[in-house]
């Protein structure tokens, strides 16, 4: 009886060690060796994002937001973090890995996240004209100068002079083009939007020149609303690779509650076409050559947008 006990306490062991070395190596990450210790069953959050059709917006080393038209996903990815979809807590993110800058959650995630997610806006179904309207914004003006160049320059005097160069070349092109303003004076912000919103414009481009404490910061940043639109994440889009072509650093697509944004009823943009504050381009966006260059390659982006 002994022996018999001893022999089956053996198998019991046995069994027991195989179907545990079993488990690990079906979790065992196949496709890429990530890390130790990352499983199979875990994603890293750009796949995540990836499979919830959603794009990664914002990330530091405590959470990452996830967006699109329609849904805003908050991951916390420390331990002990939580998740939330459009505001509500949905519960605990669970084992959070990082291997180098990515980080890995688990897979289950992807349905949780995904059964409590709203509908994905349905494409417009508003036509693209071949000639279009369009308001163009050269931001500031008059009592409101906007940010300062290293030399003294005034933001407003750039924004007008591009302005005035864009809305000439897509007047030639055959669109139907109106600024908010000609001259050195300030429309408010509310009007620049109204303006836009009477003449049921197809797009609304505001320009800008940005500033920053830190006079290394550099490039273009295209800015739409929180909420922005399926057309106005297509402009953006279009623009940033048009906007390419000047040899400046992309800084993205970003989203902002600009007044001029959130009142525009059509596709809208804000667009900081560099920084003031750095030496080399405050040099080049108060040169007219330059000017010229960005004029034609928001234009181009215009018309990329519009086919």
């Amino acid at each position: 009886m002994t022996m018999k006990k001893t022999s089956l306490l053996s198998v019991a062991l046995l069994w027991l060690t195989l179907t545990v070395t079993g488990c690990q190596d079906r979790q065992a990450f196949s496709g890429g060796n990530p890390g130790v210790g990352i499983s199979r069953y875990t994603v890293s959050i750009q796949e995540l994002a990836n499979r919830l059709n959603l794009r990664v917006d914002e990330q530091d080393e405590t959470f990452v937001v996830l967006r699109d038209a329609t849904n805003t996903v908050l991951i916390f990815t420390h331990d002990d973090g939580r998740f939330f979809v459009n505001g509500q807590p949905i519960g605990p993110v669970g084992a959070v890995r990082r291997v180098g800058d990515t980080v890995y959650v688990s897979e289950t995630l992807v349905g949780q996240i995904r059964s409590h997610m709203g509908a994905p806006v349905a494409p417009s179904r508003r036509p693209r004209p071949a000639r279009a309207t369009i308001v163009v914004d050269p931001g500031h003006g008059g009592r409101d100068p906007g940010a300062t160049a290293i030399n003294g320059r005034y933001e407003k005097v750039v924004n007008l002079a591009v302005g005035t160069k864009l809305a000439d070349l897509l007047d030639r092109q055959g669109h139907q083009v109106t600024m908010t303003r000609r001259d050195d004076r300030y429309p408010e912000l509310e009007d620049r939007a109204a303006m836009a919103n009477r003449l049921d414009a197809d797009l609304f481009v505001s320009l800008h020149a940005d500033s920053a404490e830190n006079p290394s910061a550099e490039g273009f940043t295209v800015y739409i609303a929180k909420a922005a639109s399926r057309e106005s994440q297509q402009l953006a889009q279009a623009l940033v690779r048009a906007m390419k072509t000047t040899g400046q650093r992309s800084r993205g697509v970003r989203r902002e509650d600009f007044r001029v944004l959130v009142h525009t009823r059509g596709p809208a943009v804000l667009i900081e076409m560099g920084y003031l504050t750095n030496y080399r381009e405050a040099r080049r966006l108060q040169d007219a050559a330059f000017q010229n260059r960005l004029a034609v390659a928001i234009a181009a982006g215009i018309n990329d947008y519009l086919r």
